[in-house]
């Protein structure tokens, strides 16, 4: 499994916006990312001005949301839905989906669960259960 650093991932999305902003080709991967900062124009002064924010830290105590892990949930998801992995996500998806009527509002909900099942597993020092985010899911 890849486990970027968090240089590694902030370089990904930085790299994948200098590419589109210079008109050069984009792997698969590159151009999902590329949609999904194209639906967050909240964070492309961010990814125009990687010199200022590429060591920035974003405190969510004081309200900040990361666009880097935001994004990247995002893409965890659009990587998990096609191959239901894990299992039952794809159903999931499908009923959110119908629930929100739109593709992003849907992913928002299953990040929501995505992140819990991450920090649940980074404060009991544990792998990723992923009872704990069909479970929660299943709540939405």
């Amino acid at each position: 499994m890849f486990n970027p650093s968090r240089d590694q991932a902030r370089r990904f999305f930085f790299d994948a916006w200098r590419k589109y902003r210079e008109r050069q080709p984009l792997s698969g991967l590159e151009a999902i990312a590329l949609e999904l900062m194209q639906q967050h124009a909240e964070y492309h002064a961010i990814f125009d001005d990687p010199e200022r924010y590429s060591e920035r830290d974003y405190a969510p105590e004081a309200g900040e949301t990361n666009p880097f892990l935001h994004l990247g949930l995002h893409l965890a998801i659009r990587e998990q839905v096609p191959i239901d992995q894990p299992r039952g996500i794809a159903a999931h998806y499908r009923r959110l989906l119908e629930k929100t009527g739109a593709a992003h509002d849907a992913e928002h909900l299953i990040m929501d669960c995505l992140a819990e099942m991450i920090w649940q597993a980074q404060r009991n020092r544990t792998a990723p259960d992923a009872g704990i985010y069909l479970g929660c899911l299943a709540k939405c």
